[in-house]
């Protein structure tokens, strides 16, 4: 078994399980979906295709900067729209509003749990993407390398062991200062061994049919006493 390892952190992120119309929400952490969405953009799938082998990947998370939830209050005016009962003749809202939150400045350690040279594909994927990366919406762009570097001891993005192990051992790249006492750690597990779960497990060719089901997550702190701590920054993926 091993883990592919990735780095989510930006000024804004979004990982929306339950949005519906106006009201635009995030998770505290990201989404299975929005994860496998990520992937699928630097595989170069389409929305029509099948992600069930990137959805069938265990995840996990580890927070090392929660970020600050925050709501974006939006309005549009004189919008378009079509009568609720089938075709007839189009109507004008004088004005839409609409809520929609983000998470800002937050850092989040992703690994993936799955069959080594599966992992190592989608490794090299990231680190030339088909498409756009970007951290839940298009405009959310990284503003650190999604890949991890290749050389040790930050690198390389895929290494052996069981997802838990690794996620608990990683560097903290931060730097000593900003070193907390613990981490919060979100592990996927069986639904029945779950303390919670979330609407965000694909299914199929989920991307167009829009069809999603649960996934259990059990959340733990693990300590920062043993993690290597020297402060090397993250600076490019390919180093």
């Amino acid at each position: 078994m091993a883990v592919l390892l990735l780095r989510l952190a930006g000024p804004l992120q979004s990982w929306g399980t339950q949005s519906r119309f106006d009201y635009r929400d995030t998770g505290l952490e990201p989404s299975k979906s929005g994860v496998v969405g990520l992937l699928s953009c630097a595989l170069g799938r389409g929305r029509e295709q099948d992600v069930s082998d990137l959805a069938a990947l265990r995840m996990g998370v580890r927070i090392d900067r929660p970020g600050y939830l925050e709501t974006d209050y939006h309005t549009a005016s004189k919008v378009r729209t079509v009568p609720k009962g089938g075709p007839g003749r189009v109507e004008y809202v004088p004005t839409v509003q609409s809520w929609r939150q983000y998470l800002a400045d937050g850092s989040f350690l992703v690994g993936l749990e799955g069959e080594f040279s599966f992992l190592q594909t989608l490794d090299t994927a990231l680190r030339a993407p088909v498409w756009p990366l970007s951290l839940g919406r298009k405009s959310f762009v990284p503003c650190e390398p999604i890949a991890m570097p290749r050389k040790s001891p930050l690198g390389p993005g895929v290494r052996e062991g069981g997802l838990e192990e690794v996620l608990r051992t990683y560097p903290w790249i931060y730097g000593s200062k900003l070193l907390p006492s613990g981490l919060l750690l979100a592990l996927e597990v069986p639904l029945s061994e779950a303390e919670s779960s979330r609407e965000d497990q694909p299914v199929g060719a989920a991307f167009s049919t829009r069809h999603f089901t649960s996934r259990g997550v059990r959340s733990s702190k693990i300590s920062t006493a043993a993690l290597d701590s020297s402060g090397t920054l993250f600076q490019t993926g390919g180093s």
